[in-house]
């Protein structure tokens, strides 16, 4: 009978397979980026999405050269973010439903609504948000659809009632959306 031998696999190899195999595997979750310009052209930060199915989409980044303040975000129907016209190129609010704008409106939201966005004196921001009514999937709710999708931060506050647009004013910022490996 031939000895038996042992092979030496070193504890931090171990230590690697065994996380690896406790988190969850890359290819359920979808992610994306918005890089965010002013209508100067000046980069003001990347935001990052992320979601899985079964689970809220994920906003995420920082931003900063921003006026101070509270301010409207949202995702917009369009994947373009021409400066010329505030940005108007990014179209209307995503709203694949046909429901009223506002997260306070009965009648509402649309899918593109989300919490405001407060900028410190400093222009910074921190966002960090999730919304449920939106995916990067093949759903109907898609922002990676044909045309695309944009992120869209506007100079005032959203009142989150008044349609179409919460009263957020003109559009300040403004990021396309796209799929990342």
């Amino acid at each position: 009978m031939p000895p038996v031998r042992f092979l030496a696999v070193p504890k931090l190899t171990i230590a690697v397979l065994l996380i690896a195999a406790c988190r969850p595997a890359v290819g359920d979750g979808r992610r994306a980026t918005a890089p965010m310009r002013v209508a100067s052209g000046q980069a003001v930060g990347t935001l990052t999405l992320r979601d899985a199915p079964g689970q809220p989409l994920t906003l995420e980044g920082e931003l900063s050269g921003l006026p101070a303040g509270t301010h409207g975000i949202h995702f917009h129907t369009v994947g373009q973010c021409d400066a010329t016209g505030e940005f108007a190129s990014a179209g209307a609010h995503f709203n694949p439903a046909s429901r009223k704008h506002g997260l306070e409106n009965a009648e509402g939201p649309h899918a593109g609504d989300l919490p405001n966005l407060v900028v410190g004196a400093d222009g910074r921001a921190v966002v960090r948000m999730t919304t449920p009514r939106v995916t990067l999937g093949r759903e109907a709710d898609t922002l990676l659809d044909a045309d695309g999708s944009a992120v869209v931060v506007h100079a005032s506050a959203d009142d989150k009632r008044t349609d179409p647009s919460g009263n957020s004013g003109a559009r300040v910022a403004c990021g396309v959306i796209t799929a990342t490996p």
